[in-house]
């Protein structure tokens, strides 16, 4: 049976594990287990890092103990990370992550930006063209999102909106601007559920 586990230290957490038992029964079943402290990982086969606030989940993991469990898991384990969980994954950030202090998993060779699409009130929804899904658009929603502004040679750019790089995977890692568990379209998941 799948194991996946969702960090659930703060942020977007109660729909992402929703979304991701959705996508599960759709397949035939598994399991979808909250991470809130070290030890749980070793059993997952794929880990969700949602949305939040990126500071204080980034400190949150360290405090628990889950860094290290995710930087190990991280050579096999399919990790998705959504929004704030983008910005963990970067191996560098702009000048307000730098100021912030902010932690870093650093496992994705990508530079984010930080609210690169304004802040809370300036959240959106687009349309975006992204290959690997199929012909349809996916509705994006984007709230207080983050970009990636540069990807090494490695990382697979899936979807850019404007000047940004907004979806991206490397190797078993994927990284996403937007929020895909607050759709009804659960395309990103099962991209993610074959990764496993």
């Amino acid at each position: 049976m799948i194991r996946i586990g969702v960090i659930a230290l703060q942020g977007n957490i109660e729909e992402h594990v929703q979304a991701a038992e959705r996508a599960l029964a759709e397949r035939g079943g598994g399991e979808v287990i909250q991470i809130k402290h070290s030890g749980i990982i070793p059993g997952c086969d794929a880990i969700i890092i949602p949305g939040g606030e990126s500071t204080t989940v980034g400190r949150l993991m360290e405090r628990e103990g889950i860094t290290p469990e995710i930087k190990a898991a991280a050579k096999h384990t399919p990790i998705l990370g959504t929004c704030a969980g983008l910005i963990l994954l970067a191996k560098h950030g702009d000048e307000q992550i730098e100021r912030t202090k902010q932690p870093l998993l650093k496992l994705m060779d990508i530079h984010v930006k930080r609210n690169a699409f304004g802040r809370q009130r300036e959240s959106f929804e687009a349309l975006l063209d992204i290959p690997v899904l199929g012909g349809e658009p996916f509705p994006a929603v984007f709230i207080r999102a983050p970009a990636i502004t540069h990807a090494e040679k490695d990382v697979q750019i899936l979807a850019s909106l404007g000047e940004y790089i907004v979806a991206a995977r490397q190797k078993n890692l994927l990284a996403l601007a937007f929020h895909p568990e607050l759709t009804d379209d659960m395309r990103f998941h099962h991209y993610f559920l074959d990764m496993i």
